[in-house]
């Protein structure tokens, strides 16, 4: 879905660094918007929260966009005939949310200079590519909070998809969330090698359900994690989007991505011709991530106090990875007062104490 070799993504300092402003000729012609979907869209998770930002382009810009979408489109040859097809059918602004789309769409762009991309979870960039991409670690340590008050066993559960530096990023900052109010808490992790496979994702979440876990996180496309946990009377943290349809009783509270002002403003800048090339990593502060979207069960005592440190995260006070930070083998990686670099955070490769497991390779 969005498979990151993160560390190379460093280099481009993310937020929008401007690169030369690619110029359009204004026309009473609507803008033609695309988009492209790794899974079908289901009630809740990635792909849903993508079409909602295509949703809310179509909202606020009203009859000057015309919005198309192709959904369940395999990352390498199927995403090339798909983006080459929705730039020969006149888009002049094609967005491609999944990490396997970016080599396709960097080489479709070579062949139309003049259609703009945006890479969302890529990280390379040409004249007319731009990457953009969430912190969702910061969400995570917030969920992570919630979970710490709210586990009963201390023992929180993640089902995860690749080992790569964005999903170490949300486990590490999960369970040091968790660790920041219930020290004794650990979080056990299963990799799946996959994204989106509900049937292997419900597998995992049961698994580790029989081991003690009371309360689970997933980066995972789909909502079994959590209709897995409605069904065996155990807490959730939903990922992407609210997913209280699937488990009204589960659901503790929801990290979510936010897409829409970003794809409104990227089809506005080309509507009045200052869309640029470069690159974007916005969190909370700039609203691509939050948490919120409570269960009933968490009590409003647990939901202020995550409330207020999301504040203080978007307010800069607050930061996931601030040191003393030790690996889950023992290692030192940071001292106490200290905070990870940007790059640091990328190029992330281990798990912090408190994670039972480890990189799978």
């Amino acid at each position: 879905m969005y498979k990151n070799l993160a560390a190379t993504f460093v280099a481009a300092c993310f937020f929008l660094i401007g690169a030369q402003a690619q110029t359009s000729t204004p026309s009473n012609e609507p803008v033609k918007a695309g988009f492209v979907y790794v899974s079908p869209i289901t009630e809740a998770g990635w792909t849903k929260q993508h079409d909602e930002g295509r949703k809310a382009v179509e909202k606020a810009l009203g009859n000057k966009v015309k919005t198309t979408f192709v959904a369940d489109v395999a990352e390498g040859a199927d995403a090339e005939r798909v983006i080459r097809d929705l730039a020969q059918q006149g888009h002049q602004i094609i967005f491609t949310p999944s990490f396997g789309y970016m080599e396709p769409t960097l080489k479709v762009a070579k062949d139309f200079p003049n259609v703009k991309f945006e890479s969302v979870t890529g990280y390379k960039t040409a004249a007319n590519v731009a990457a953009s991409n969430a912190r969702y670690y910061e969400g995570r340590y917030l969920a992570g909070i919630a979970a710490g008050r709210m586990t009963k066993t201390n023992v929180a559960g993640y089902v995860a998809g690749f080992p790569i530096p964005e999903v170490l990023q949300g486990i590490n900052a999960f369970t040091l969330g968790m660790r920041s109010v219930n020290p004794q808490a650990t979080v056990k992790v299963v990799w799946l090698n996959v994204w989106f496979d509900p049937p292997k994702e419900r597998e995992a979440a049961m698994a580790l359900f029989n081991q003690d876990v009371d309360v689970i996180a997933f980066h995972t496309g789909s909502t079994a994690v959590m209709a897995a946990a409605q069904e065996r009377g155990k807490m959730a943290v939903a990922y992407h989007s609210d997913m209280r349809k699937a488990g009204p009783d589960a659901q503790i509270i929801a990290v979510t991505h936010q897409w829409g002002d970003y794809y409104t403003r990227r089809v506005k800048a080309v509507m009045n011709g200052s869309w640029t090339s470069g690159t974007v990593w916005g969190g909370v502060k700039e609203g691509m991530v939050r948490v919120g979207d409570f269960g009933p069960q968490v009590p409003k005592k647990v939901q202020d106090e995550v409330l207020a440190q999301q504040k203080k995260m978007g307010s800069g006070q607050l930061h996931p990875f601030t040191g003393p930070i030790t690996d889950n083998e023992g290692r030192n990686v940071l001292p106490a007062g200290q905070q990870l670099s940007d790059e640091q955070i990328l190029s992330m490769n281990y798990l912090v104490a408190g994670v039972v497991g480890k990189v799978s390779r």
